[in-house]
């Protein structure tokens, strides 16, 4: 791990409660994985977009081993919250492999929160 983490958390819509800001060690740039058939030929299909904090959650407890537990005080969330990021990220991925669908790996940009002094109400 080097340097501080970066804070993300998507925007929400509506009313509600304001999400929490997920800590993320692992800054992917956007980068898109694209199938093609056997013939060399590319495969249109709508994508599958993964969101930075399941990212790192899949990258945190499969990756590097560490308990859900551990991982989610890594990223400053309960472990349900992991659970959750870690199920939607596995369902994405076979859905991704299963339906011959593209896969974004989003960067976090658009709602990105850059740590703590750019977020005076955290």
């Amino acid at each position: 791990m080097q340097g501080p983490p970066w804070r993300w958390c998507w925007g929400r819509k509506g009313p509600g409660r304001r999400p929490k800001p997920r800590h993320i060690w692992f800054r992917p740039p956007r980068v898109v994985f694209i199938p093609f058939t056997h013939h060399g030929e590319r495969i249109e299909a709508e994508p599958v977009h993964i969101r930075p904090d399941e990212l790192e959650a899949l990258r945190l407890v499969y990756l590097e081993g560490l308990t859900q537990e551990e991982a989610a005080k890594r990223m400053n969330i309960s472990r349900g919250t992991l659970w959750r990021a870690l199920a939607s990220g596995r369902r994405k991925i076979v859905e991704a492999l299963v339906n011959i669908r593209p896969i974004v790996i989003e960067s976090g940009e658009p709602g990105s929160i850059e740590n703590n002094q750019q977020n005076p109400n955290p």
